[in-house]
């Protein structure tokens, strides 16, 4: 029985507002000390209250003498400290930013207490603000996005286990509960369930119509024993390396037959790891025979090297693809020797 989980756990939950900041009389920045603060409305981000701080540097003999200051502050104070960072832009009177000033990004800074801030003390050069057309009727307007992270505590959180229905699946197809159809294959009897198999294969579907015996004769109890834990699970059992091969060209073949493609690209993408000189003929039939094109792309690949093509040939290689398809023959041919002739005991062959 699947089990549920409770506990605690804690995450950094971020959250971005973007707020307009509109300043109605520019003139009076000008003439206020550097200690007095023009402040926007009060807004939440991050279950905190913020303002966004406008004034004159705090020292108008430094480097930041003739600008506009800007910061983000808390407007209150916060039980446990805070993470944000705030990016200010100019904007035109069509709401968008202006060129060389957008998007001042601060640093990720600490907020633990009303008043604190952090910004930038040369945000706009007056100079500038005044020629740019930017300010209209002593009034212009700032883009501020604000982003605060915060390390929350959530209690009772349900940990929802990982689905287990092909493990029930197994189990059902193992015990053989509620078996309803055989299968005599080449001399072996396995049992399964109707309504599994028409759900996962047409051609069972079909196969099924009205019987509860099916034989098959051509197929091996091992792969059609594998291709059932497929149908209940949608996995194929651990298989050792020498096994694995065998049952993924068996298996091919049977998913091709029952219309199970995703058993078939399963089976093609386990044999492309098994391409050698031994195995290069026979898959490339394989994979001409069931459709396979990346299978069959890969074998050709595999014989454009001379030296792998020489050795093929010499043991004969061929044969199996002269018996099964002239056509393949000629297609290799092809691909190897664009402007040469089929060669003549090959030819004869064909």
């Amino acid at each position: 029985m699947a089990t549920t989980h409770y506990g605690s756990a804690s995450a950094i939950v971020g959250e971005t507002v973007h707020r307009l900041f509109h300043i109605n009389c520019y003139s009076r920045t000008k003439e206020a000390p550097p200690s007095r603060l023009f402040l926007s409305h009060s807004f939440k981000v991050g279950d905190c209250s913020w303002r966004i701080c406008l004034c004159r540097p705090v020292d108008d003999l430094s480097s930041s003498a003739g600008y506009i200051s800007i910061f983000l502050g808390l407007d209150d104070d916060v039980a446990e400290p805070v993470k944000a960072r705030a990016a200010f832009s100019l904007l035109d009177w069509a709401g968008n930013p202006v060129p060389d000033h957008t998007l001042w990004c601060t640093d990720l800074h600490e907020y633990s207490a009303a008043g604190v801030g952090y910004g930038f003390d040369n945000f706009i050069r007056r100079e500038f603000l005044e020629e740019s057309g930017h300010l209209v009727d002593d009034c212009f307007a700032i883009g501020c996005d604000v982003t605060v992270l915060r390390r929350r505590c959530m209690e009772d959180i349900v940990i929802v286990p990982p689905s287990n229905l092909h493990l029930h699946f197994g189990d059902l197809l193992e015990s053989g509960v509620g078996a309803d159809v055989t299968f005599q294959v080449a001399g072996e009897t396995f049992s399964a369930h109707r309504c599994v198999l028409t759900a996962r294969s047409p051609v069972f579907k079909a196969e099924l119509l009205g019987k509860v015996c099916v034989r098959i004769d051509d197929m091996d109890p091992r792969a059609f024993e594998k291709l059932l834990h497929f149908v209940y699970t949608d996995s194929l059992p651990k298989m050792t390396k020498e096994e694995e091969f065998e049952m993924a060209t068996h298996l091919l073949a049977a998913a091709d037959w029952y219309e199970m493609h995703r058993l078939k690209l399963i089976c093609a993408e386990t044999l492309r790891e098994y391409i050698d000189l031994n195995t290069v003929v026979n898959l490339v039939v394989l994979a001409e025979r069931h459709g396979c094109y990346r299978l069959k792309k890969d074998c050709i690949d595999y014989l454009r090297y001379p030296p792998t093509l020489n050795v093929v040939m010499a043991f004969g290689g061929f044969e199996h693809v002269t018996q099964y398809s002239p056509a393949l023959l000629r297609e290799l041919w092809d691909v190897w020797f664009e402007d040469e002739p089929l060669q003549d005991d090959l030819a004869l062959s064909l």
